[in-house]
């Protein structure tokens, strides 16, 4: 994997934080958090595409290939949260809310599995 440098990686880390002040402020002020989740997501989304891997290990391709479809699924949960705020299109429920947890579940099995595949030696 392409290590980020230290500025990408602050980057990184402070849209996930972001994203989580989005989840946890929609309680209080769910416009606000619609935008605080899509601004973190953004830059933890820039930040995850810029660490590629360029190496031909299969189990480390298909990790991040989960990795980059849990992206997609955040990014869902952010339209349909903002279906949901700004009411419009046809979910106004909490449908987001499944969507986050699907996209947080395979980014943490990602997370957790990714350097585990990467400390292994290539196989012949």
């Amino acid at each position: 994997m392409k290590e980020l440098t230290r500025i990408e990686n602050a980057l990184f880390r402070m849209g996930g934080v972001m994203m989580l002040g989005g989840a946890v402020a929609y309680a209080f002020s769910p416009q606000w958090s619609l935008w605080l989740l899509a601004v973190g997501l953004g830059l933890y989304s820039l930040m995850q595409l810029r660490a590629e891997y360029l190496g031909t290990n299969l189990h480390v391709k298909r990790l991040r290939r989960q990795q980059l479809f849990s992206l997609v699924v955040l990014w869902g949960a952010v339209l349909c949260m903002s279906m949901q705020v700004m009411h419009w299109g046809p979910l106004h429920r909490n449908e987001w809310m499944v969507c986050l947890a699907i996209g947080s579940i395979l980014q943490l099995y990602t997370a957790w599995r990714l350097p585990a595949e990467l400390s292994k030696p290539n196989k012949p």
